[in-house]
């Protein structure tokens, strides 16, 4: 049995269990050392002070907007290519691959360019104090630049996902993300270029990662062969590509708005609250990418099982990740709760403002990151069956539709105390919207099963 035939064998015959673990456990290793090194990067960057620190916090939003296209085009596509592939059309796969890879590239770099004409007005409006701004231009004007590669990066991790090939993206995300860990102490000390050397730290990783998904090209282990001449832009390939693809820019947008959104409030407490609350956001989207990863391995299963229409096998998979992805983030979500000034005292020398405002914020955070798996699963499996305004009210949640209103609302009401617990109070109030969108879905499969069976039943009679 050739590569190919096995991709496909994992995707609609395996079993849940041992399909999860081969698709899920490489993409959540892969993302969850991602996000370490974002943690690796906070840490030595606060050994040169709560300005540089806030500096990075305050350039993360933006970075993550650019990187959200690589979502859009990728992301959009791979929920399309799953449900393709499970109805056997790998000729229009091949396309649609093709088509998103070569839009992400060519519009990331018209935003990029964009963002840097207009970097200390965008940087401002992120939140950046007057003596934080030069060293989060200094940091943007490199990292952003960069981001390029990373848009690559991005739309290449949804697409060699989607058929079957988690382990080639767990390659390309440790082979950055280690060599990250390794490169931001020499350019950051020895070298002595401060907030610069993590930025080419970052910016030499990215690189290398996109040198991993050009090697699985050019070597023609990939189901698809993403040439120019095959990109189609016709009306169903681009609606089911944006229908999927939209909501999760706005996602990776809402994302960055909520992030500005706490900078801008936490500036009226100073930097060491600008600081103490970028560690946080930090801390918790080690555990959300990670959970983020996995799933990315439960969405083509999910979405090639429904394209196949075999519910049995798309409700083992739903159920089997809600319990895994659960007991991830209740595990991760204690250790957080239970040691949360041990944890961010690691990314300070010894500013106690800092630590006192990031540990009480993290301990709510740990608390309420326990309901992520089960929300999570439920905002990927919408757009996994090709579901976008579903998957974009539950996707919009979180960080918008919630969050939004809670974080301009509470710190008039509660000041402080209403920045740390913003995110929190959003987390549960997500988790209820969750409950009363998901019985209608399976109420939904549930009729589609019938349908399907007693179809077979007429035509085998």
């Amino acid at each position: 049995m050739n590569s190919q035939s096995k991709k496909m064998e994992l995707l609609g015959s395996t079993s849940i269990p041992k399909a999860l673990l081969a698709m899920g456990i490489p993409t959540m290793i892969g993302m969850l050392v991602n996000a370490f090194y974002n943690l690796v990067d906070a840490y030595f960057v606060g050994g040169l002070g709560e300005s540089q620190m806030g500096a990075i916090s305050v350039v993360y939003p933006l970075g993550q907007v650019v990187v959200g296209l690589g979502l859009l085009f990728g992301n959009g596509a791979a929920s399309y290519i799953s449900r393709l592939l499970g109805r056997g059309d790998t000729e229009n796969a091949d396309k649609v691959a093709s088509t998103a890879l070569y839009s992400s590239v060519s519009v990331g770099a018209v935003i990029i360019i964009i963002s840097m004409v207009f970097l200390h007005p965008i940087l401002k409006l992120l939140g950046a104090t007057d003596s934080i701004l030069p060293f989060a231009a200094t940091y943007a004007g490199i990292y952003i630049v960069s981001c390029i590669f990373n848009v690559f990066n991005v739309t290449m991790n949804n697409i060699v996902t989607s058929e079957g090939a988690a382990k080639t993206t767990m390659c390309a995300l440790l082979t950055g993300a280690v060599l990250n860990i390794a490169l931001d102490p020499l350019f950051i000390y020895v070298f002595d270029l401060g907030v610069a050397g993590a930025a080419i730290a970052t910016a030499i990783s990215q690189v290398v990662s996109t040198c991993v998904y050009l090697t699985y090209i050019f070597r023609k282990k990939s189901v698809f062969h993403f040439r120019v001449k095959d990109c189609t832009y016709t009306k169903e390939t681009m609606s089911e590509i944006f229908k999927i693809g939209i909501p999760t820019l706005v996602f990776q947008i809402l994302t960055s708005v909520s992030i500005s959104l706490i900078n801008n409030a936490a500036g009226d407490y100073g930097d060491s609250a600008i600081a103490g609350m970028g560690v946080v956001t930090r801390l918790i989207s080690m555990g959300s990418l990670s959970v983020f990863g996995f799933i990315k391995g439960f969405q083509p299963i999910a979405g090639y099982s429904y394209g196949a229409k075999k519910f049995d096998r798309l409700r083992e998979a739903i159920k089997t990740s809600i319990l895994w992805s659960t007991v991830f983030c209740v595990i991760f979500g204690l250790v957080l709760a239970l040691f949360p000034a041990a944890i961010v005292s690691r990314f300070t020398k010894g500013d106690t403002e800092m630590i006192r405002i990031g540990a009480a914020s993290l301990r709510a955070n740990g608390i309420s990151i326990m309901l992520f798996g089960f929300y999570t699963v439920y905002s990927s499996l919408f757009l996994a069956l090709g579901k976008g305004r579903e998957g974009f009210i539950l996707g919009a949640c979180r960080q918008g539709i919630c969050f939004i209103p809670v974080i301009l609302l509470l710190p008039m009401l509660w000041g402080l105390n209403g920045i740390l617990y913003a995110q929190p109070i959003a987390d549960v109030l997500s988790a209820i919207i969750t409950v009363f969108m998901a019985l209608p879905l399976h109420k939904k499969l549930n009729e589609m099963q019938k349908q399907t069976a007693t179809i077979s039943t007429n035509t085998n009679n």
